[in-house]
């Protein structure tokens, strides 16, 4: 159970927080004097903190060094009245994770601290190698002993303490922020801030201002001024997940920022410097993406500094069956069941799939097993159709994580909301990115069949340029001759 801290001596901001979480498993802790919040930081070990800036015996800033020479990982969100940001700015300098302005609004403080719970779990849950780790270990575990992996663990062990940017590259569903994790939980900016972004999943104007931050009025509902992942994680290490699906404007924003340490918010014109290590990823072919003019050389180069590749599932062997038996052993915990083993014809079934969708599918595929389960095994027919077939399905519209394939074209499959229906029983983890995958292999599938899989016309419908749209159908796994042929 997550636990939240509010230092603040005006006891309507405790009952407003408290209402906020009274139906959610969030612990709410309250105090009014900063002493007392210390002794409440050092003994409950919270995962976020809303501090009030002006404290009738306290200053803010000043108490927000003291916490963080305490405890450096703890997202602390302050409170300030709506005529003192620019302190708040000032605050976060000095480690701050990000402010809230009064009147205090139920939504904007759930929302904030429920993405400070996330960076917090994300410092906090260590990331294991197998090698190197007993699987008792508190955290997360990297997985896996074939040659592959151990070639990953070892650039891991010689690029963490050094301090330049690492470029992942890998399959979807490989484990890439994983590997990021590893790397900050490994170098000398371990006990600073770590924060992920997935390009992919924000507009063009949204991903810029959560990167760099915006002034009061830089475009439509820009109400105040937004402190991005930049200026928050100053001296830390940010994640930038998907970076091919960049705009051309933000991926000149960030060369600047790897060139410079300098950036203004969007809107603004105050330079401001920061010092933060990136690592990135993404599935997709930049060196084509480059080729066709889609992505920055110079950004490539800046980002490759040192590059690791991620090898996708059905190219690691018995790493499958270590996956399946520690994937096991989690959701036995989480799913509260007590599944004991895997038939021999389920593990020889599941070892001859070719999980298109790699560790991310396999973890859908084990889920949805385990509930459909009613012994202490699992045998073949507790698990989804396809990998009965003993061959990767070609539909371009297999679902990504284990889930019964939906066909566009045919006429028999489910819609959209039956796939949201499907991913809720099997408790995926991952419904955002699970959903506009699904809705952008639907799109592709339908504008690919209309053009009779003529790509340049398919892309000019779409909007989008050729060299992208051969990279989203390699990465979404769509054959262009089932889907010229999907409706015969």
């Amino acid at each position: 159970m997550p636990k939240l801290l509010v230092i603040d001596d005006d006891r309507t901001v405790h009952r407003l927080v408290e209402k906020t979480f009274e139906e959610t498993d969030v612990s709410v802790l309250t105090c009014s004097v900063a002493e007392e919040g210390i002794d409440l930081i050092r003994r409950e070990s919270p995962d976020a903190l809303l501090l009030d800036i002006m404290l009738h015996e306290a200053n803010g800033l000043e108490l927000a060094t003291q916490i963080r020479h305490l405890d450096p990982k703890l997202p602390i969100i302050f409170i300030t009245a709506m005529n003192d940001s620019d302190t708040a700015i000032q605050a976060m300098s000095r480690g701050a994770y990000d402010y809230l302005l009064k009147p205090l609004n139920k939504q904007e403080i759930q929302d904030l601290v429920d993405r400070a719970f996330d960076t917090r779990r994300l410092m906090q849950s260590p990331v294991h190698m197998q090698e190197a780790a007993p699987s008792t270990e508190k955290g997360d575990l990297l997985v896996g002993r074939s040659q592959g992996m151990l070639d990953v663990y070892k650039k891991i062990g010689r690029v963490a303490p050094q301090d330049v940017a690492v470029l992942i590259l890998g399959e979807s569903g490989t484990g890439k922020e994983l590997i990021a994790r590893a790397i900050y939980h490994h170098s000398s900016r371990r006990n600073e801030c770590f924060m992920a972004i997935n390009c992919a999943a924000l507009s063009d104007t949204l991903l810029e201002s959560e990167l760099f931050g915006h002034e009061k009025g830089a475009f439509t509902g820009a109400d105040r001024r937004h402190i991005g992942k930049f200026e928050q994680c100053n001296g830390g290490t940010i994640f930038l997940d998907e970076i091919g699906d960049m705009s051309p404007s933000t991926q000149s924003k960030v060369l600047r920022l790897l060139q410079e340490q300098k950036f203004e918010r969007v809107g603004g014109t105050e330079t401001i410097e920061t010092n933060v290590r990136i690592i990135s990823a993404t599935n997709r072919d930049l060196e084509q993406m480059i080729e066709d003019g889609e992505f920055r050389l110079d950004l490539y180069h800046r980002l490759n500094t040192f590059q690791i590749n991620l090898p996708p599932l059905r190219e690691r062997g018995e790493d499958v069956r270590l996956l399946l038996e520690h994937f096991l052993s989690r959701f036995n915990k989480s799913l509260n069941k007590q599944i004991s083993g895997i038939s021999d014809d389920a593990v020889r079934m599941l070892l001859d799939y070719a999980w298109p969708g790699n560790i991310r599918e396999l973890q859908g595929v084990l889920r949805k097993a385990m509930l459909m389960a009613v012994g202490p095994v699992l045998v073949p027919e507790f698990f989804p159709g396809e990998l009965h077939e003993g061959d990767t399905p070609v539909s371009p519209v297999a679902a990504p994580t284990g889930i019964a394939p939906i066909v566009s074209n045919g006429g028999t499959g489910a819609d959209f909301q039956s796939f949201l229906q499907q991913l809720e029983s099997t408790n995926s983890s991952d419904m955002y990115a699970e959903a506009l995958e699904w809705m952008e292999r639907q799109l592709l599938t339908r504008v690919l069949t209309a053009t009779e899989g003529n790509q340049s016309k398919a892309a000019e419908k779409l909007g989008i340029t050729r060299g992208s749209l051969r990279n989203k159908i390699r990465s979404l796994n769509i054959s262009i001759d089932h889907v010229i042929n999907s409706d015969e």
